[in-house]
């Protein structure tokens, strides 16, 4: 797939480097050009764009900036109509261990609306940068899950197959009102990973009776 990554922190460029390396054409921008720019020089077959020429050719559009940023980066990165544009965001308070919307509205919700014309999916918000950038296989075989949500059932195929290139599990978490859910799980790994000091190699998963 041509997957376009806006944003080159973290959580970007463990994209970068998972989606290049699962074969996939990728550019990369960011309000850093120059960063954007090392970024993809350090993943070979990646490519640096400018903002406004983001969304252009992509068929995906992987939002992988803060909440607070998402939708002025959005509306920067050119036409997404028709565009499947995965949320990774979670809407936290500064000091990462709250949310700042739920129960009435989610971080996904409010971007869709503010860009009505794409197919938003939420999906990695679940991910920490360092489990997404050494791969999705942990001890005794188990993998870890992304949780995708979406009103679009082809958008969320699209996003299933993207994340499974890469490694990764994935579970139908419903519709894009679920991520009234989804950010609260990412909101509990957050404060598993540094409140309860379990560090940031842990992801949520659900069991089930074979």
């Amino acid at each position: 797939m041509k997957v376009t990554v806006i944003g080159a922190g973290h959580m970007g460029a463990a994209l970068v480097k998972q989606l290049t390396r699962a074969g996939h054409q990728v550019t990369v921008t960011a309000r850093n050009l120059e960063k954007a720019q090392a970024l993809a020089a350090a993943h070979p077959g990646a490519a640096a764009v400018i903002a406004a020429n983001a969304a252009a050719s992509a068929d995906v559009v992987v939002l992988a900036t803060g909440y607070g940023d998402a939708v002025a980066a959005l509306k920067g990165a050119g036409d997404l109509a028709g565009k499947v544009v995965i949320d990774i965001t979670n809407p936290l308070t500064a000091d990462y261990m709250g949310l700042t919307l739920g129960h009435n509205t989610s971080a996904a919700e409010e971007i869709a609306k503010a860009i009505p014309g794409a197919e938003v999916v939420k999906a990695f918000n679940t991910v920490f940068a360092q489990v997404l950038s050494e791969g999705a296989d942990f001890v005794n075989g188990q993998t870890v899950p992304v949780f995708v949500a979406g009103d679009s059932g082809g958008a969320k195929q699209t996003v299933k197959a993207l994340a499974e290139s890469m490694g990764f599990a994935t579970v139908d978490a419903g519709g894009l009102k679920n991520t009234r859910y989804l950010e609260p799980v990412a909101g509990l790994n957050i404060y598993l990973a540094y409140g309860a000091g379990q560090g940031t190699s842990i992801a949520p998963t659900w069991i089930k009776r074979a």
